[in-house]
């Protein structure tokens, strides 16, 4: 009886929260189709009716009034539904449920991204196979706010839809998705060295790949230049949390200075993950300085012995990734050529590089220290 129990718990639970989520993403879904549609017809009415934006405020104040206590219809939130629309303007050319009015001749926008409706519209297709695709499957299960945040921080149309799929992958908060954007995350996808492509099975090879950037922004640590590895360790161990949210989602912190005994001699990996997607044990090497040949080695050892030692059978192999302060990425090609475990080398910086054009206002830094 305790096990059918048990087991009964479970199915209601599971049942309990699949029926939320779906709940959810329909009412997601609803709202979405109503902010467009909003935004749409106050689009239209603007360009073609030549209204001036005042209109707007109008509407708001109307609508307050027509129905008492609505929220969610401010001049701000329309003009955002407004916007919303008029950045993808291929929706109503596919989707009648919309706008019943939709039509081929409706007005061609032109994007943020600089793209007009058709191109758009290809580019879609490219990426998802067919446009209902990816209006049910992507576009319709993506929260409003995140829409507007990647209208405003993302031009470039195809950055947008890289996001778009991680977050329905990974289902990332609002919050999460501005911290990627900021990091970089598209720019850095696929740009870690790598020797996964022959040491790794072809069915994670992309998946690895794509997991781990090619450099991490650790602007949460606060460290000197001097400061060794041992320094560094013990500050991301301290924000650990925030270190996870850099390196991307999935991980599981297992440990650091994680203690492996290989024919009764001591090894300790700096830190140890494992990473549910992937179904592998991830180890970071931390070193303050420059890649050197011989961390290749070193890697090489923790990884057979986490292989042979903690690795489960029905996991993957074990990947090791070498963070690091610089890197001479022919130095690291020779380094991994003739190794059979999957590592990785990638960089790290502390700061955020400041802007070109406001350099020459301030003193380096070395100068900087003087005056403090």
């Amino acid at each position: 009886m305790q096990k059918g129990y048990v087991k009964l718990i479970s199915d209601l639970k599971d049942s309990i929260l699949q029926s939320r989520y779906k709940a959810a993403s329909l009412a997601n879904r609803e709202m979405l189709l109503l902010y467009y549609r909003v935004g749409l017809k106050l689009s239209d009415k603007v360009n073609q009716e030549k209204w001036g934006s005042s209109i707007i405020q109008n509407i708001s104040k109307d609508l307050q009034n027509e129905l008492p206590g609505l929220r969610g219809f401010s001049y701000r939130n329309l003009k955002k539904m407004q916007q919303f629309a008029e950045e993808y303007p291929i929706l109503p050319l596919i989707t009648a449920e919309i706008d019943k009015e939709a039509n081929a001749e409706r007005i061609t926008y032109h994007t943020s991204s600089g793209l007009q409706t058709d191109k758009l519209k290809k580019l879609i297709v490219s990426e998802f196979k067919s446009m209902e695709n990816f209006i049910e499957d992507i576009f319709l299960k993506i929260g409003f706010t995140h829409h507007l945040l990647l209208i405003n921080k993302c031009k470039n149309i195809t950055e947008r839809l890289f996001y778009f799929t991680k977050i329905i992958e990974n289902q990332w908060s609002v919050v999460l998705l501005e911290h990627h954007i900021e990091n970089n995350l598209y720019r850095q996808k696929g740009k870690l060295i790598n020797n996964f492509d022959k040491t790794l099975p072809k069915e994670i090879q992309k998946h690895a790949t794509d997991t781990f950037k090619g450099e991490y922004l650790l602007d949460f640590i606060n460290i000197d230049e001097d400061d060794d590895e041992r320094i560094l360790e013990k500050e991301i161990v301290k924000n650990i949390r925030k270190f996870i949210m850099s390196i991307g989602n999935d991980f599981a912190f297992l440990g650091n200075q994680y203690r492996l005994i290989v024919d009764e001699e001591e090894f300790f990996v700096d830190l140890l993950f494992f990473h549910r997607g992937l179904q592998s044990l991830i180890a970071f090497e931390l070193k303050g300085g420059k890649f050197k040949a011989e961390y290749a080695g070193k890697m090489n050892l923790y990884l057979s012995a986490l292989d042979e030692y903690i690795k489960r059978e029905n996991e993957n192999p074990s990947i090791g990734i070498i963070l690091c302060k610089e890197k001479k990425d022919k130095v690291v090609e020779f380094a991994f050529r003739d190794y059979n475990k999957a590592m990785g080398v990638a960089t790290y910086k502390t700061t955020r590089e400041l802007p070109e054009k406001y350099r020459k206002y301030l003193p380096d830094l070395d100068k900087l220290k003087e005056l403090l």
